[in-house]
Order: C-alpha cells, then structure tokens, then sequence
C-alpha cells in the first residue's frame, strides 16, 4: 500500500515534466517558424522607417558589451545604407548607474550617426517592454529588430504579436564564447514560453508614460496610438 501511494505522485511529477518540456519545445517552434522567413542580413534587409536595437548589458565601466556594440554597429550600418530613418535605442536604465539606451547613443555617435538619428527608450527593460513601448509610447508601427541570431525568434514574434510589424536583421558580427552563446541559447528556450503566454494570455502592462512618437503625428499623417490602460486588456 505504501510503495502505491509514493508511485502515484512520481508518476504525476513525470506527467507534469513532460508536459512542461512539450510546452517548452512547442514555443520555440513557433517562434523559430515565424521568425526563419522574416530574418535577413543587413545588406539583403528591407527598408523601414525605425531600427530598434535592443538592450545587451553593459560592461563595469559603463560601456556597451562587445554584443551591445554589435547591435549598435549593425544599426548604424542599415541607417548609413539608408534602410532606416531613426534608431531607437531601447535598454535599461532603472538604476542612476546603469543606462544601457545612453551608452549605445554613445557609441553610436562615435560611429558617426548623427544625433537627430536616435531615439532613446530608458524603460526597455525586456525584449517584451521594449516591443510595446515602441507600439504604444514611440508609435511605431513598422521596425527593423536588430539582435543576435539566438534572439531573434523571440524578438521578431513578440513585437509583431504586439502589433509593430517587423523583421529581424542578425548582428552576429563576430564569434562569441562558446560558453556564453549556449548560455544564451539555452536561456531563450524558458523566455520564448513566457514570451508567448504573455502576448496572448497575460498581456503585462510595461512601465508606460506619455506618448512621444517618434514621427510627429502631422508627418505620420496618422494620430498617435492611445495608451493602453489594465481594464483594456480585460
């Protein structure tokens, strides 16, 4: 009777896991098969009227980390080509020390990008707020993501399911460690699961403010997005 009762939750337990682990598989899936098609180069990358260039740490001194750098370089390079019009820089910046959106400004204008070029967005502080507050507080309705190939997918799902239509541009321009970059792989496999029940289940309100449209509505021809409030994602 013993041996039945402690069999009955393991057996539970195993059910639980490989649930979780079908749920994991099927979320990465998604994201993968959505992204794969909308994923380019920079010098085969469409044409739109913002790059977003997502947040990736910063070093102890303040500067963007080589990824960072990376992305910011990328972004440069599809403003310098004329793909794009404006970058907007979205990071973190919730601590006085720490301002991932003013370091790649930064570098950015050491790349020679003109400052009437760049948008900052202090309240990135996930791939998720950065894709709404773009939508909601920067209007704006079309973007080129600019990220590393691992995480792209879940840039490039996230954003369009928030309604920014977007595709990706790699900025995979050098090798990383191998032991970060599997780190890194393997952290997009649990985001990826949130990532998707939060766009279409919970719909978290990020840190929002008042509307600062990137393209003043009389140049848009297109009045700016209203912010979204809790009961109007009930």
């Amino acid at each position: 009777m013993l041996k039945r009762k402690t069999t009955i939750p393991l057996r539970v337990l195993l059910f639980l896991s490989a649930g979780g682990v079908l749920a994991l598989g099927i979320s990465v899936l998604i994201a993968h098969t959505y992204a794969r098609p909308r994923t380019y180069q920079t010098d085969d990358a469409p044409s739109a009227p913002v790059a977003i260039v997502l947040g990736a740490g910063l070093m102890r001194d303040g500067s963007p980390t080589a990824v960072l750098k990376d992305r910011v370089a990328t972004a440069a390079d599809l403003f310098f080509s004329g793909k794009v019009q404006k970058l907007l820089m979205s990071g973190d910046n919730r601590y006085v020390y720490y301002n991932e959106p003013g370091a790649m400004k930064a570098y950015a204008l050491s790349l020679g990008v003109p400052e009437s070029a760049i948008v900052l967005d202090y309240a990135g502080r996930r791939t998720y707020d950065s894709c709404y507050r773009a939508r909601f507080i920067f209007d704006v309705q079309q973007a080129i993501l600019v990220t590393q190939n691992f995480h792209l997918p879940r840039s490039i799902y996230t954003c369009n399911a928030l309604g920014v239509k977007s595709v990706g541009v790699s900025a995979d321009r050098r090798q990383y460690q191998r032991r970060s970059y599997l780190f890194w792989n393997l952290r997009e496999i649990p985001a990826t699961l949130v990532a998707i029940w939060q766009v279409w289940v919970t719909r978290p309100l990020p840190v929002l403010g008042d509307p600062e449209p990137i393209f003043p509505p009389a140049q848009s021809g297109q009045a700016p997005n209203p912010i979204p409030t809790l009961e109007s994602h009930t």
